[in-house]
């Protein structure tokens, strides 16, 4: 598929948004992300004040794991916190080329909040058996970048200026994990974080890949103190 024939699909989709959020109501918000510029995936939204976003803004911290990597299927009906508190069921469909790269998506984020009030005398209203997801929608790819730092930081139980060197490597092998480096000048804003270079980051990065291959890196907090 041309990057032009993915760009019709997603401006189609686009002018469908407005008529799918009317269809579903007002509480109900309609995404159309192009994942081509993650920092500004949001290309057209519908009862954006849902999660209080907007065309032009970045892709959230959940969407930018799933492009590092990709899975197999849409994700359907899903739970969802917003900043604000809001409680959504949402939805996600993938845009596929012939290759079934992703390139895209429409999501749908339903504000169920008012229902989960009620769940308590109308059990049979809403369902509650999902897998809930923890996940805040962020407005700018800094937004995103810092809380996805501040994941990191928080699984060694230090602030940065505490850690030792194989510490760094385990935050970055977690932020390179969750993508945070598919951020424009992330390697730049890490360093700075961490106060070290961005070639020690580069390094790291390539040590981190052999420790992978060789099965040697922790992934949690507890495999990284035996």
């Amino acid at each position: 598929m041309l990057p032009t024939e993915k760009k019709r699909v997603i401006e189609f989709l686009g002018r469908l948004s407005d008529g799918f959020a009317s269809a579903i109501g007002d509480h109900a918000e309609v995404v159309i992300h192009d994942f081509s510029d993650p920092e500004h995936s949001i290309v057209a939204i519908a009862n954006g004040n849902v999660t209080g976003r907007s065309v032009g803004d970045s892709i959230d911290a959940l969407g930018m794991q799933l492009l590092k990597r990709p899975p197999v299927a849409d994700l359907m009906n899903y739970q969802t916190k917003t900043k604000s508190g809001k409680i959504l069921r949402s939805s996600s469909i993938f845009l596929r080329d012939e290759k079934g790269e992703i390139f895209g998506s429409v999501c749908i984020n339903v504000d169920i909040s008012d229902a989960l009030k009620a769940q308590e005398f109308l059990r049979s209203f809403v369902r509650s058996d999902e897998i809930a997801i923890q996940e805040e929608f962020e407005n700018t790819v800094e937004d995103v970048l810092n809380r996805l730092m501040q994941n990191a930081l928080s699984s060694t139980g230090k602030s940065a200026s505490e850690l030792n060197r194989d510490e760094k490597i385990f935050v970055i092998a977690q932020l390179d994990a969750k993508g945070a480096f598919l951020i424009r000048y992330s390697i730049d804003r890490v360093a700075e974080h961490l106060n070290i270079s961005k070639y020690s980051i580069y390094n790291y990065l390539e040590e981190i890949k052999q420790r992978q291959s060789s099965g040697e890196l922790a992934t949690t907090k507890a495999e990284s103190k035996k």
